[in-house]
């Protein structure tokens, strides 16, 4: 983040990450790693009354801004980047206890993050599993023949969230009946013809679904005239 040393110094005290080797202009030691200027000289942290403040790198907004409002007082570090022309923001220096105090309320928000995360995922797993049993309800509908065991794994197939399989379609959320078609016969073709031996084997997709398209409609007619002889 950039920021000029008047708009900084507005937003509170300022110390700075000095790019040439600076001595303290009161006690003298040096190289400084950090100098906070006063009547135009550079004094150490120790000599500028701050040495007691923590050095927090910029990074997490959400930490920085904590440790601000915790600590009674706080200290902006910039550096100069001389291909900008300009100062950026290095971080802050903050008392050590309200850093620690910062802390243990982001680790409360990410704990309760994880908590919210886990009830989503509860909730999402809920919904996916009435949908998946409504699914394959409709598959028992239009082929009544169909094992219960396997309508429940064509429907558990299809709808698979995020999957982008018929099942998460518009149509198919709706339970359309031409989603549950595509399904069943999506199955069928896979687990109940030489389909993908075929394509194992080199044959292009649009021919081997015409070799195999009398076999689906095969299985297919069989569990739909399942209805039509529990009827009779």
């Amino acid at each position: 983040m950039a920021v000029s040393a008047t708009s900084a110094a507005r937003q509170g005290l300022l110390a700075v990450q000095p790019l040439r080797r600076k001595r303290c202009a009161a006690c003298r030691r040096g190289p400084l790693p950090m100098l906070v200027l006063e009547d135009g000289v550079p004094r150490c942290l120790d000599c500028a009354d701050l040495g007691h403040l923590v050095f927090l790198p910029r990074g997490d907004t959400a930490l920085t801004r904590r440790a601000r409002e915790e600590s009674g007082l706080s200290v902006v570090v910039v550096r100069f980047n001389r291909r900008k022309g300009r100062y950026e923001r290095q971080g802050v220096l903050v008392e050590a206890a309200g850093l620690a105090r910062a802390e243990r309320r982001c680790l409360a928000d990410a704990e309760a993050r994880r908590r919210r995360r886990m009830r989503d995922a509860r909730r999402r797993a809920e919904q996916d599993a009435r949908f998946a049993e409504a699914f394959a309800g409709e598959i028992r509908r239009l082929f009544p023949g169909c094992p219960a065991e396997r309508a429940r794994e064509i429907a558990a197939h299809a709808s698979v969230r995020g999957s982008g399989r018929v099942g998460r379609s518009a149509a198919g959320r709706a339970l359309s009946e031409g989603a549950v078609v595509s399904a069943v016969v999506a199955s069928v073709r896979h687990m109940d013809t030489p389909y993908d031996r075929l394509l194992m084997s080199g044959v292009p997709r649009h021919e081997a679904r015409q070799r195999i398209a009398s076999a689906v409609e095969t299985v297919l007619r069989a569990w739909r005239e399942a209805e039509i002889e529990s009827a009779g």
